[in-house]
């Protein structure tokens, strides 16, 4: 990613990292930019006066400058504007960053048209921890996650995602709506950590929380806005009403996932009920993390048609389909491929798939091949 925004502020007079709280954009940003001034406007000094005096405020900040949490003070956008069309040929100018995408990505988009790149910051990935020579394996990745404060510090996974609950989650989805039944929510969250990779039925959890579905709704959009879970939508593409149309959902964070789960150390995941859908998380997260630290679309789907054929992860390059099976096993069996098989009868174009496991063989089954999890971002 560092590569990848380096190149933006060359070719853009401002860059825009959106992503989850924690993520470590802000590091990423001043370990890049370590010349740029810097501002949070998360102080409550610092929004006062980037909302009521914005002269003064670009007086003692002025560009280049990193404006960290933009999103606490949108009206400086417009500001920032028109700054960069009087100094058209300055490119890197701003680097800015939000934690919350609900309102800042249409208000960045209308506002710096033209003139900004957006990227979203993930959590670390497999590869980029293995780079800094941590190297873990699937029931140590699953109860730790991938924040980077708890590597760089070393915590508590446990203590850590408890406080980001009660810190970050519950505090932005309080300013985003207006939340009176904390309980219930939290009963939400954990019913969805427990559905991972499954089709969203928003009517079977209304049953559960004794919520409208209505307000489930709008819960689950607060917490994509935050970037606490993201869905994956189901391909649709030339195969009409054959396929089904809901998405399914995943923790940004898979940690955090496990964290809701009740799981308190990594001994208690490899027995755990839920382990597929767990390992399933972390491999689409690390799929969604490799597209976008290189600046892609994520072109992500899965592919489930009305007779239960199913393949949890397809990857969409421009019409050239790389279908990806995902299991949490640790050892190799043919079986993996049945599923392709499958999907080449039905007649959907693929060249290779590739199954994605927790064992340390990598082989070939005629066409398609299994790998490591860690070496998933070699295929995307």
């Amino acid at each position: 990613m560092a590569q990848t925004l380096a190149q933006n502020a060359r070719e853009y007079p401002v860059v825009t990292l959106t992503g989850p709280r924690q993520a470590g954009k802000t590091t990423l940003a001043r370990h890049e930019f370590p010349t740029y001034h810097y501002v949070n406007l998360e102080l409550p000094e610092s929004r006062e006066m980037a909302f009521h005096d914005p002269h003064s405020f670009f007086g003692l900040y002025p560009p280049p400058v990193i404006i960290d949490e933009i999103q606490r003070a949108p009206e400086v956008l417009s500001y920032i504007q028109v700054d960069v069309d009087e100094h058209r040929n300055e490119n890197g100018r701003y680097i800015l960053t939000g934690s919350e995408q609900l309102d800042l990505r249409a208000k960045v988009s209308q506002t710096l048209a033209g003139r900004t790149a957006l990227l979203q910051i993930l959590p670390l990935s497999c590869s980029e921890l293995n780079r800094a020579g941590v190297i873990l394996d699937r029931d140590e990745y699953l109860y730790r996650g991938f924040m980077p404060g708890i590597y760089r510090s070393n915590l508590n996974p446990t203590g850590f995602y408890r406080n980001y609950y009660q810190t970050y989650v519950e505090r932005d989805v309080r300013q985003l709506i207006s939340l009176r039944n904390a309980s219930a929510f939290e009963v939400f969250l954990k019913l969805l950590a427990g559905r991972v990779g499954q089709l969203i039925n928003l009517s079977d959890l209304s049953g559960a929380t004794g919520v409208s579905s209505t307000t489930l709704r709008e819960w689950l959009s607060v917490l994509e806005a935050s970037f606490v879970v993201f869905r994956l939508r189901p391909y649709y593409k030339n195969f009409g009403k054959r396929l089904v149309k809901s998405s399914k959902v995943y923790f940004t964070e898979p940690g955090f996932a496990a964290y809701l789960l009740g799981i308190r150390e990594p001994g208690q995941v490899a027995s755990h009920p839920l382990l597929g859908g767990l390992f399933e998380n972390l491999v689409v997260a690390e799929a969604m993390k490799a597209r976008m630290n290189k600046g892609e679309d994520s072109n992500l789907y899965f592919f489930r048609d009305n007779n239960g054929l199913e393949v949890d992860l397809l990857v969409d390059n421009d019409q050239n389909l790389v279908p990806i099976e995902i299991k949490a096993a640790r050892t190799f069996t043919a079986e993996f491929f049945k599923a392709f098989s499958l999907l080449r009868r039905l007649g959907v174009p693929f060249r290779s798939g590739f199954v994605v496991y927790a064992g340390e063989l990598e082989t070939s089954f005629r066409d398609d091949k299994i790998i490591n999890y860690s070496s998933l971002e070699q295929i995307l």
